[in-house]
């Protein structure tokens, strides 16, 4: 199965170099390129580079890096996400280097990390959503605890290995402070102000736009063995188990709250919130991870592959695409390693059957827009080769082929390990 999945990158790698070769993503169907921004900043290269070296992909990983080294500039002026930035090419540029060597990624992260410092110059401390790489001009005052909470592994990393002490500690203090603004029930809500400080949206919820927020919590604490984090998570994961989560006949799921008054308000389920078994499993909560992961997998079978979202309650669709989403693969992984039980590795041969049968195009894999009908988009964005693929391959090779005790995966499934 390992051999599978790596065929199957290899698939996938060698159409995005025939047709959006230097571009940030391939376009799958009309065999096209998308940039994110005015200038390409080769994005699928540097997000699957560690996917690679894992698959023990040497020669190919060797070319890429010296065409990351020798045409990546970050020296633009666009404004970019400061969050998709951090947890793609940040990422992609330091677990590249830990796994390589290769002191040119280091050098360019460091490069990266100099560019969006500006981000977390707001009165709060917490980043404002995009920063021009060349002038250090920054927009976009609202914003989520998702793209607020998950940028310490990243600066904190880029921190440790290069000894500058502001990259960890202006990550750091965007984490606190959204912490501190909890509510007094120990929740946060969907949207926050970073001028202000004051929510705007006040829906607790374990999906996209809070997800890897809580994530972050949790593994930074155990990547720094850093104890403010450890106790931030601890309380943050008692309110959530407390007001978030929702055992219905239909299984234990984690819905919508009111993050002030704790009131339930909503039944939908994300394919993004399917990341939780994995974060619960690292956590040592086996129990609730299990009984997530097996409600992800009945959502994953409905229709033999997953929507984007689900209503729990009713178990109809509420959004019928799939992205080509690696989280429920994720999960699996993670329990897989922790328990030992086959029955993960059954659930991944699922996935990798789905993907292979509904997703597989002539030259990559697509994205559905309808998950009924399983009609086939033309996106395959970066995250496909990064993570789906990566989890899968892990979830089917040997223990050592990452070791979990000494690397911590951020978002994007880039491993950075602790050497510290």
């Amino acid at each position: 199965m390992a051999e599978r999945v790596r065929q199957e990158f290899k698939h996938a790698w060698e159409g995005y170099k025939q047709y959006a070769w230097g571009h940030d993503d391939l376009k799958p169907l009309s065999k096209g390129y998308h940039d994110w921004y005015a200038h390409t900043l080769v994005m699928t290269p540097v997000d699957a580079l560690d996917t690679m070296m894992l698959m023990g992909l040497n020669d190919e990983a060797a070319k890429t890096r010296d065409y990351i080294a020798n045409n990546l500039s970050f020296d633009r002026d666009i404004y970019v996400k400061n969050f998709e930035i951090t947890i793609r090419m940040l990422g992609g540029l330091l677990s590249g280097y830990q796994l390589s060597g290769d002191k040119r990624l280091l050098a360019l992260a460091d490069d990266l990390g100099t560019r969006l410092l500006p981000a977390f110059n707001s009165p709060t401390g917490m980043p404002y959503v995009y920063v021009n790489l060349k002038t250090g001009a920054v927009r976009g005052e609202e914003t989520n605890p998702a793209e607020i909470g998950t940028l310490l592994i990243e600066f904190g990393t880029l921190s440790k290995l290069t000894g500058k002490t502001v990259y960890y500690e202006k990550a750091k203090r965007a984490l606190v402070e959204l912490y501190n603004r909890r509510s007094p029930i120990g929740l946060v809500g969907s949207s926050i102000n970073v001028k202000t400080g004051k929510w705007s949206d006040p829906v607790s919820h374990i999906g996209g736009g809070i997800d890897s927020y809580y994530e972050y919590l949790l593994k930074a604490s155990i990547l720094f063995d850093d104890p403010d984090c450890k106790r931030m998570w601890n309380s943050t994961i008692d309110a959530v188990n407390k007001y978030v989560a929702d055992d219905e006949p239909t299984g234990f799921w984690y819905g919508q709250t009111n993050m002030n008054t704790g009131v339930h308000i909503g039944n939908d389920f994300e394919a993004l919130a399917a990341f939780f078994p994995g974060t619960l499993a690292l956590s040592g909560d086996l129990d609730r991870a299990r009984k997530l992961e097996d409600s992800a997998y009945t959502m994953w079978t409905l229709y033999g592959i997953e929507p984007e979202a689900i209503n729990y309650k009713t178990m109809t669709i509420a959004s019928n695409g799939y992205e080509l989403r690696p989280e429920i693969i994720e999960s699996a992984f993670y329990l897989y390693r922790f328990t030992g039980n086959p029955r993960y590795r059954e659930m991944g041969r699922v996935f990798f059957d789905s993907l292979v049968k509904y997703c597989r195009t002539d030259v990559a894999f697509a994205a559905l827009s309808d998950v009924k009908k399983k009609t086939q988009k033309d996106e395959m964005e970066s995250f496909f080769l990064a993570e789906t693929l990566k989890y899968l391959y892990l979830l089917f090779s040997p223990p050592e082929t990452l070791d979990l005790s000494k690397n911590v995966l951020n978002t994007e499934a880039h491993p950075m390990r602790r050497t510290w």
